[in-house]
């Protein structure tokens, strides 16, 4: 279960590259009752988006307009340079060297052993994300890999995670955690054809009412990936791409989105 004291290793920031922050921020604005927040020149036109004045996410603006548009989530470490260091023993491939944000931060990008993007942040005065677990905030990410026992050798190097696999019908699914808490599971990783599904770091947020909420999102210009459907024990799920297409899942179950 995510929570905002962040252990190392547990995600502690999204956001969203998008080539048109206002069009990004009205479409989840509308989906999740997010309230889009430009920062000042300084930042580049980075966007925080926040719920009941609580920071759930942000937008980046596209600097390369060949890249796709996307979700990014962020690991929380103590120290972006050793984790730097921890990346390349691990086999992945630094992408954006450490680097300050201002006294915000300090933020670097990495791709996975298998090739799958993601960042950390080494907090300073912004500390993470304000609220998770809840409607219309971070409730889980997952990790699509076409290498489940890489991958996940991998994250254990680097920050530590440990696993508890279950069998599903697309095969063994590991249950992520940091360090020894289980109470603390972050995500899971799956393994994928690359042929069929791109492999990547995707964001479940939480939802009062899943058919309602994708239902909007479609009405909005999202594009159905998996329409509504129920996992046991777990809850109800769906999975698009925006107006943009970047993808995002929406869960109905997760306490205490239900």
């Amino acid at each position: 279960m995510l929570t905002t004291d962040f252990a190392p290793g547990a995600p502690i920031w999204i956001d969203l590259g998008v080539p048109d922050i206002p069009a990004a921020g009205a479409f989840y604005g509308d989906l999740f009752g997010w309230d889009l927040e430009i920062t000042g020149p300084e930042t580049g036109g980075y966007a925080i988006l926040r719920k009941g004045g609580k920071s759930v996410a942000a937008l980046a603006p596209l600097m390369d307009v060949s890249a796709a548009p996307a979700w990014s989530v962020y690991f929380r470490t103590p120290n972006a340079d050793a984790t730097t260091k921890a990346v390349e023993q691990a086999g992945g491939r630094v992408l954006l060297p450490p680097m300050d944000v201002m006294d915000m931060g300090r933020m670097a990008g990495y791709a996975d052993s298998t090739g799958v993007g993601f960042m950390v942040w080494q907090q300073g005065t912004n500390k993470g994300l304000e609220l998770v677990q809840d409607v219309g905030a971070l409730c889980w990410t997952e990790l699509y890999t076409p290498d489940r026992v890489a991958a996940t050798g991998f994250y254990h190097s680097v920050f530590g995670w440990n696993y508890q696999d279950f069998p599903s019908p697309a095969g063994v699914y590991s249950l992520a955690y940091p360090g020894e808490d289980m109470d603390a599971m972050q995500g899971g990783v799956m393994e994928v054809d690359p042929g069929q599904t791109a492999p990547q770091w995707q964001i479940y947020l939480g939802v009062d009412d899943c058919d309602a909420s994708f239902a909007r999102a479609i009405e909005l210009g999202g594009t159905e990936l998996m329409a509504p459907y129920d996992i046991p024990d777990v809850g109800r799920i769906a999975m698009l791409a925006d107006p943009f297409g970047a993808r995002f899942a929406m869960i109905k179950g997760i306490p205490p989105a239900r």
